[in-house]
């Protein structure tokens, strides 16, 4: 086994700078390199000692200490290659020689890269605990690489999604400058880019001081080694900044010595599962000083923990010099007792990297087991005259079996199943910081199974509520995402949808147009229906305007019964009855006809309202053309001489009516058969609000229903205005010239106002100027009549009409 004892990034005893500012180390044993390589010593004995496993077969073993340095790393390499040292302690007072069949270890990633280059050339497995970089699962470049500690590609994921899942969007990145801390962290950003998360900063943490007490980001992701992270922290301690909330990956979070540093209480990450070794804590403890003589390792841990000088170690601690300082101490003697030390290498109660090394033995146990040993009548069978080259053992991408209730296995890459314990650093009661697990992370469970949180989570400075890490607040629905110049995706600033369209999800990056029967409510976060809108008899408009219909109506059968009432009298007579009768009747149809106008537009009420509008109007004006020929014809017919009166009779009046109105029903006719009106909903006059209205089908036809009755009306205030100097007491031209007048200038009127009047308000235009024009007739042309017939009887005499010279 190769394993760096003092699992260190830089020298030991070294200084280093962070951003001009000189740290130095403090030195201190660690025992963690001491409980791996004990680790092993245990499995092989576990192993020897079975009759299941390789029964017949002691594998043996040596122990190398490659002091964090990569040339020392390949120097054990190639002198392991050179068949040089090749004696293997076989658990008992014998010794034996054989080859190198695997190799255990190394604990760093960038001196396990160094070693696999090299065994890969003589087909020569090395199975680490403990080298996570994703780019050795590279098989092209590292065929005989194999590892029981998951790949960091898969704890860079489990990160990203424990950033994503807290909705963490603006975070900084601190690394260690090795191939550990950099090609995790690539990994990592990788995965963070694609969960849309943004790196305020990444940083080595040599680097990062200044970027981190200038950072805006409360997050803080660090994916680098326990001894980085320690100087990192070391420094921190001593300046005053903002409380952060760390996310480690696994080579730090799961340290307990780090916990030491207050400010990092509420740290999360991912790390190894904890496990249980059943009697690994009484052989850690089942050390005496005989023992630890033979042990140039040993010697220096018994010494390190009970601060005494082992006899005839001199020669030992030259080996170890370089290494580490040597100062006088008393000597050993005896004594000491392992059981009373509290030291991580006592300290069973987490053990993660050390089942790593467990596994890694029996994988290579089981790799041998396959190969030489058969399983007959239940019962296993190992040939132990088979000459094993190591190239065999290579096997191990097919071992597949369970140790102590954790599955071992190998995919194509040479990576176990990726599954993660997420830890939190969480206080006690008694103010000690304290590892516990909060969730688990299983790359091997479907996407949306494999994370989960089963505990609650502390975080920084013992707060309860998740901090809020990002650039730009979410924007809300009704808002979309504009980002802002130069700066990263995450940055953005929240703008209303403009008008007519919605967002209905938080932090929308489009706004979506409403269907064009909707509209978007106040805050623009969802669409409604469109009001829709015509004249209806509840609008206070249509209200009134539906009462002077009425009204109007009203006038009409009463001026109409009050004719009726004094039919026989001199003024009714003198004013053609019967033209008078069917004018009243055209007037009550030309008010009522309005009405047709109001309420929602259908089918048969759009073909109403303009053709019997069309209709009611000619056959009144045909009336009053009807009325002013008369008069004419009268005043010629009393010359001398002249018998033109029975050339316009009461039959031609008929006829005159019917003709001219005929021609105004086969307009209708032909307008409703081609293209008759119908109803439609208006979109475009008002953008918030649908208008129900009567399309007009085709144009032509309503226009020309418009002219005629234009025409007609002009025709009758021609002859009117001819015949209004008439002598004649009751001479109705003048009446007629003045309503026709005030017909003209309505009609004339009406028609820009009703090209530019929107919505319901064109109807509104439209029934006004029937009601103006039929008022305007009724009035001019009757209440003249009625006054004289209700207020003024003595007038309505033969005598008085036939008088012409009364003025």
């Amino acid at each position: 086994m190769i394993v760096d004892y003092q699992k260190r990034s830089v020298g030991e005893h070294e200084p280093i700078h962070i951003n001009g500012v000189m740290v130095e180390r403090i030195s201190n044993f660690k025992f963690l390199g001491l409980r791996f390589s004990r680790a092993m010593v245990f499995a092989i004995e576990e192993i020897n000692n079975s009759t299941e496993l390789l029964p017949g077969i002691r594998l043996g073993y040596q122990i190398f200490d490659s002091c964090s340095s990569v040339p020392v790393a390949v120097h054990v390499a190639f002198q392991l290659l050179n068949s040089l040292d090749t004696v293997f302690y076989t658990g008992g007072n014998c010794l034996q020689s054989g080859m190198v069949m695997t190799i255990v270890g190394e604990s760093g990633s960038t001196p396990s890269i160094s070693m696999s280059r090299i065994l890969g050339s003589f087909n020569i497995p090395q199975v680490s605990h403990y080298a996570t970089c994703a780019c050795l699962s590279d098989k092209q470049q590292y065929p005989n690489f194999f590892r029981t500690i998951p790949s960091d590609h898969f704890q860079a994921e489990a990160l990203a999604k424990l950033v994503k899942h807290f909705g963490w969007t603006w975070i900084g990145a601190v690394r260690s400058d090795s191939d550990y801390g950099n090609s995790g962290m690539a990994s990592f950003l990788e995965a963070a880019q694609k969960e849309g998360i943004c790196v305020e900063y990444s940083k080595t943490f040599l680097n990062v001081l200044h970027s981190f007490l200038r950072s805006t980001a409360v997050v803080i992701v660090a994916f680098a080694a326990p001894g980085d992270m320690r100087v990192l922290l070391e420094e921190l301690s001593h300046e005053p900044f903002l409380p952060r909330q760390w996310i480690g990956s696994e080579a730090w979070v799961t340290n307990t010595e780090l916990m030491r540093y207050s400010f990092c209480a509420g740290a999360i990450g991912f790390g190894i599962q904890k496990s249980v070794i059943p009697g690994f804590r009484d052989f850690l403890l089942n050390l005496s000083p005989s023992q630890v003589a033979t042990s140039p390792m040993l010697t220096e841990f018994w010494e390190e923990s009970f601060n005494c000088k082992m006899k005839k170690s001199e020669k030992i601690l030259l080996i170890f010099r370089n290494c580490c300082p040597v100062v006088d101490k008393k000597i050993c003697d005896g004594t000491e007792d392992i059981q009373n030390l509290q030291i991580p290498y006592t300290d069973t109660s987490q053990l993660r990297i050390t089942n790593m090394v467990y596994k890694a033995v029996y994988a290579i146990a089981h790799a041998i087991h396959n190969t030489v040993c058969q399983r007959t009548n239940g019962i296993a069978k190992c040939d132990k005259l088979t000459k094993l080259e190591s190239k065999q053992v290579t096997e191990l991408k097919k071992v597949n079996f369970s140790q102590n209730g954790y599955g071992v296995s190998f995919n194509t890459n040479g990576d176990p199943v990726a599954i993660y314990e997420l830890v939190n650093w969480q206080k006690s009661e008694t103010g000690k910081t304290e590892l516990v697990t909060v969730g688990l992370y299983d790359a091997s469970l479907p996407e949306g199974h494999d994370f989960q949180i089963n505990r609650n989570i502390t975080w920084m400075e013992d707060g309860t509520q998740v901090p809020v890490s990002v650039c730009s607040a979410s924007c809300p629905p009704g808002t979309r995402k504009v980002l802002q110049k130069g700066k990263p995706i995450c940055c953005y600033d929240c703008i209303l949808c403009p008008e007519g369209e919605t967002s209905n999800t938080t932090d929308s990056t489009d706004c979506i147009p409403c269907h064009k029967e909707f509209w978007p409510n106040a805050k623009r976060d969802t669409c409604i229906p469109k009001p829709v809108e015509f004249l209806s008899f509840q609008d206070i408009l249509g209200i009134i305007l539906a009462a002077f219909s009425v009204l109007g109506a009203c006038l009409a059968i009463m001026t109409g019964a009050v004719f009726f009432h004094n039919r026989k009298t001199p003024i009714v007579r003198a004013n053609n009855s019967e033209l008078s009768f069917l004018l009243l009747i055209s007037l009550t149809l030309c008010f009522l006809c309005s009405l047709t106008f109001i309420g929602a537009p259908s089918e048969w009420s759009c073909m109403l309202r303009h053709t019997a509008f069309g209709i009611t109007f000619v056959l009144c004006i045909s009336c009053v053309l009807g009325k002013t020929i008369v008069v004419l014809m009268a005043f010629k017919a009393t010359l001398p001489g002249s018998n033109v009166m029975k050339w316009f009779g009461p039959p031609q009046q008929r006829i005159t009516v019917v003709s001219f109105t005929f021609i105004q029903v086969l307009i209708c006719t032909i307008w409703l058969v081609l293209s008759p009106p119908f109803p439609i909903k208006n979109l475009t006059a008002y953008k918030e609000k649908i208008i129900l209205e009567c399309d007009l089908g085709s144009a032509v036809g309503f226009w020309a229903v418009l002219s005629y009755i234009g025409l007609l009306a002009a025709f009758c205030f021609v002859l009117a205005v001819l015949a209004r100097k008439l002598p004649d007491n009751f001479n109705e031209a003048k009446f007629i010239t003045f309503s026709m007048l005030i017909f003209c200038a309505v009609w004339i009127t009406f028609i820009p106002a009703y090209v530019s009047s929107p919505g319901k308000f064109t109807v509104v235009v439209e029934i006004f100027a029937i009601l103006a024009s039929s008022f305007g007739l009724i009035m001019c042309i009757f209440a003249p009549k009625c006054f004289i017939i209700l207020f003024k009887p003595e007038k309505n005499t033969k005598k008085y009409v036939m008088n012409k010279n009364v003025s």
